[in-house]
């Protein structure tokens, strides 16, 4: 018996005479300041074939290290992703597990053997320091890489060839959230404690900028050695700096300054103390306090959520996939997937010189669809489509990344739970 997916093609070859066509180190700077256009393979077509071989997706992704935390709710939306694709029998993919270790030499070494495993695709890096160190690498082998949940504003005009993208939105939107949220909350006078990455300077220098235009002052800004073992002396400049507030943008080294914050009597019950998305996680209050979940208490911050337009059952089909796990950016990551594969059905081909430039296309402009079946019947009869998935509305702009931005505004309990107190939408 044939395929379901090479049935349907033959059917619909036949029935309306179609030609099918193969239509960071953290501190890395390397940054460029152009992106170039990717390969034109707009040549006209009516229905795209799809392609027969598996496509070959890699990730890398951070199983180990300071994020490790992002781990699973990435893993298990990518795993989802593949699965609802493989079932729907339009194209078939093979998944190559990668560790990132939120570690330059563990990712480039996954990096190494994903090239030479010949993968048609990646998700990945989560960080956007560790994405910096294997960016050149997978671009250069023109291999299209689609990071769940780099958010430094470098990539926006980064030199990748056309080659990267994210389903995750620049930190020039989630900076003005943050700063917007310090000063709704009567902020005038703010110590900016950064990671001393790629991450860190952007979004400290975005919220900087977003302060000042809400009349606030930064009377203190304040690196952070993502290395660092002991932080009393950037803690001390910001207690001396006589900050209201206090901003920190750290990863896993953050409850480490918080602890310390604590010790010299500027914890969460003594100044406003705000995150972003690197250190909102249910069990931040262990890496602070692991006898105390009060330590927490008071800390509000921003991070990144799926859109109010954003399709309706992707919380239920991935709670019941992955039940227990943490939902932050697993939209993200199983976006990332879909628009890979959908990039690829609408090529008719696995070859990223073949697909990688449709792959903005697939999120604007076209028809609505929401999830990979319809979208997938959709390109088969032909039609352009506008994929509106997990995270909400893509839309990517020219650059690849998506032009709107929603966040939940979250707050730690005496529990040390995070709860969700508002949410906000920015459009680039």
């Amino acid at each position: 018996m044939l395929p379901r997916f090479l049935s349907l093609f033959i059917a619909i070859l036949v029935s309306v005479s179609l030609v099918a066509v193969a239509c960071g180190d953290d501190d890395d700077d390397s940054s460029g300041t152009t992106t170039t256009s990717p390969p034109d393979t707009t040549a006209a077509t009516t229905s795209p074939a799809a392609a027969t071989e598996a496509f070959k997706l890699g990730y890398i992704l951070p199983s180990t290290g300071t994020l490790a935390f992002l781990a699973d709710p990435m893993v298990k939306a990518v795993e989802l992703a593949v699965r609802e694709v493989n079932e729907a029998e339009f194209q078939t993919i093979e998944l190559l597990p990668g560790d990132s270790g939120t570690d330059p030499s563990v990712a480039n070494n996954t990096a190494d053997n994903h090239i030479a495993d010949g993968v048609h695709g990646i998700v990945g890096a989560a960080s956007s320091g560790i994405s910096l160190a294997v960016i050149d690498k997978i671009t250069g082998a023109q291999i299209p890489m689609v990071s769940p949940s780099n958010t430094a504003p470098t990539f926006t005009n980064y030199n990748d060839g056309g080659y990267y993208f994210r389903t995750a939105v620049t930190d020039a939107l989630q900076g003005q959230v943050l700063g917007d949220l310090v000063t709704d909350n009567e902020g005038t006078d703010v110590a900016i404690l950064f990671r001393a990455d790629d991450y860190g300077r952007g979004l400290a220098m975005v919220a900087q900028s977003q302060l000042e235009a809400n009349g606030a002052s930064v009377v203190a800004s304040i690196s952070l050695d993502p290395d660092g073992t002991t932080f009393q002396a950037e803690v001390q400049e910001a207690v001396s700096s006589g900050a209201d507030s206090v901003i920190l943008i750290a990863f896993e080294e953050g409850g480490k300054v918080i602890a310390q914050m604590i010790e010299a009597g500027a914890g969460p019950q003594d100044i406003n103390i705000y995150i972003p998305d690197g250190l909102a996680s249910a069990d931040l209050w262990e890496s602070v306090d692991p006898t105390d979940p009060s330590s927490v208490e008071g800390i509000r911050g921003t991070r990144p959520a799926p859109s109010e337009n954003a399709e309706a059952t992707f919380p239920d089909r991935f709670s019941a996939f992955a039940p227990g796990v943490d939902e932050i950016f697993s939209s993200n990551a199983y976006d990332a997937v879909i628009v890979l594969a959908l990039a690829a059905l609408v090529a008719g081909s696995n070859n990223p010189a073949d697909y990688v430039g449709e792959i903005n296309d697939v999120t604007r402009g076209g028809a609505k669809c929401t999830r990979y079946a319809e979208c997938a019947q959709l390109v088969l009869a032909g039609t352009d489509i506008d994929y509106d998935g997990a995270s909400g509305p893509l839309d990517f702009t020219d650059p690849g990344e998506p032009s709107e931005g929603s966040y939940d505004i979250i707050e730690f309990d005496a529990e040390g739970a995070l709860n969700e107190v508002d949410f906000v939408t920015l459009r680039s």
